[in-house]
């Protein structure tokens, strides 16, 4: 499926050779202004994610304060408690989650943008990772990119993603159509950026991975609109991501239904792979404004108590974003 949907109406020109350093440089041009467009969206969606400082169970202190009737002799600090005449409770910063480790797709097969579209899947995933990344320390947590950086909750935390992702273009751990098989720490999250074209067994292998370790999380299924409706007419040559095969169809038009269907199929996997493990599904449209994804994923994130755990996957999450 993922090589069905990259397309060339002109068969006159050919892909060439992947120019690796080309893209490193057209790469390094264009992650300071995806950078600015992630703060910008952030800023624009801040107000959806709130700061959690305030008491619950955690590792860092937060504060002291009187003892009250309520508490429990546990709960008292006994040597600071001694240094005043008033009895004290040491409190701990409620945490939501230890680290958010996020993962954008960076393959070739994201390196796609039809006429119906202003960027390529890969720019969008970037621009969406580093948004969400933005927001997420902003909201006190710790994030991480898997694979790559450890966990930080630094405000330098998406410069230091977007230099990792530089230093290591070209390298299989950014070519691959898949996240790092890693284990992390129970009651992590993940947000999984991809077109997910890959067969469902490999991303299920993943995916249940991660669960297993205790991670909960997102999958964001990035979708050119010229993938989802097949826009072309006549004679059409398709090509694979890396432009080493090359399939072309006499009338592609009569292949609409059928490859509508198939698409639909696979994306009916997916749900049932997130709803399966209680992670959520959304998919966005390169199309479409990108503070949308991450306005859904704040609402998901945050749970009737204010708190910013993971929600698991329920009928709504598993509904496109809605087109006009």
């Amino acid at each position: 499926m993922a090589n069905a949907v990259h397309s060339r109406q002109d068969p006159a020109s050919g892909a060439g050779v992947l120019a690796l350093e080309r893209e490193a440089h057209g790469l390094a041009d264009r992650l300071p202004e995806i950078l600015i467009d992630a703060q910008r969206i952030a800023q624009t969606v801040a107000h959806g994610l709130h700061g959690r400082r305030r008491a619950g169970p955690g590792e860092t202190f937060w504060q002291f304060r009187q003892f009250q009737s309520s508490d429990t002799l546990r709960q008292i600090d006994w040597r600071r408690s001694a240094s005043s005449d008033h009895l004290y409770v040491r409190e701990r910063e409620w945490e939501a989650a230890h680290t958010v480790w996020l993962w954008p797709d960076l393959s070739e097969s994201m390196n796609f943008r039809s006429h119906l579209a202003t960027t390529t899947k890969r720019d969008r995933a970037l621009l969406l990772m580093l948004a969400a990344a933005e927001l997420l320390v902003r909201g006190g947590e710790r994030v991480a990119l898997l694979g790559l950086t450890p966990p930080t909750a630094s405000r330098k935390a998406t410069t230091r993603m977007a230099e990792a992702i530089l230093a290591h273009e070209g390298t299989p751990i950014l070519q691959s159509t898949q996240p790092p098989k890693l284990h992390l720490a129970r009651f992590s999250g993940a947000i999984l950026i991809s077109d997910f074209l890959d067969p469902i067994e490999r991303t299920r292998a993943h995916v249940e991975q991660l669960a297993a370790d205790g991670a909960v999380g997102h999958l964001i299924e990035i979708v050119d609109p010229a993938e989802e409706t097949l826009p072309y007419e006549g004679r059409t040559e398709f090509l694979s991501p890396d432009g080493g095969q090359r399939w072309v169809a006499d009338r592609v038009q009569s292949l609409r239904a059928q490859y509508k269907e198939r698409l639909e199929a696979h994306r009916a996997q997916l749900m049932e792979l997130a709803g399966r493990v209680g992670w959520s599904f959304l998919v966005h449209h390169t199309d479409r404004s990108p503070a949308e994804p991450l306005l859904s994923l704040i609402m998901r994130m945050q749970g009737g108590a204010g708190d910013h755990r993971w929600q698991s996957a329920d009928s709504a999450a598993m509904q496109s974003e809605a087109r006009p």
